[in-house]
């Protein structure tokens, strides 16, 4: 069992920044793939970012290349998502999710655990 807590959500207007990271409870973390999703209101849940276990290989939506950055903390088991420019058709609730057995990768259905979102709202 892996428990995955989001934080870092909030409002901010259109051009500004967050950081948001998510906590992972224990040991797999280090050697697991991690993803960001989003789930934009009204609109299905969509990839935005995922990275190796090592942190060597990010891949991102087309969406937000150039503007977000995913890394991890395999000592803190912590992924981040850091999100600059930001847009208003960038508000949605945010989700990490770890892939215990892959390389992750934009296909929800290799994500085994969830965590419970953050709301990020980006003003005009």
């Amino acid at each position: 069992q892996v428990q995955l807590v989001e934080s870092g959500g909030g409002l901010v207007q259109a051009g500004g920044s967050l950081r948001l990271s998510c906590a992972a409870s224990g040991r797999a973390f280090s050697k697991s793939a991690m993803g960001w999703f989003r789930q934009p209101p009204g609109k299905e849940r969509e990839f935005v970012a995922g990275i190796s276990w090592g942190g060597g290989s990010t891949s991102y939506a087309d969406s937000v290349k150039g503007r977000f950055t995913i890394s991890r903390d395999n000592a803190k088991n912590t992924v981040y998502l850091q999100m600059n420019s930001l847009k208003p058709e960038d508000t949605a609730v945010y989700y990490c999710a770890i892939d215990l057995y892959g390389s992750g990768g934009n296909r929800q259905g290799a994500y085994e655990y969830w965590g419970q979102g953050t709301q990020v709202t980006v003003s005009s």
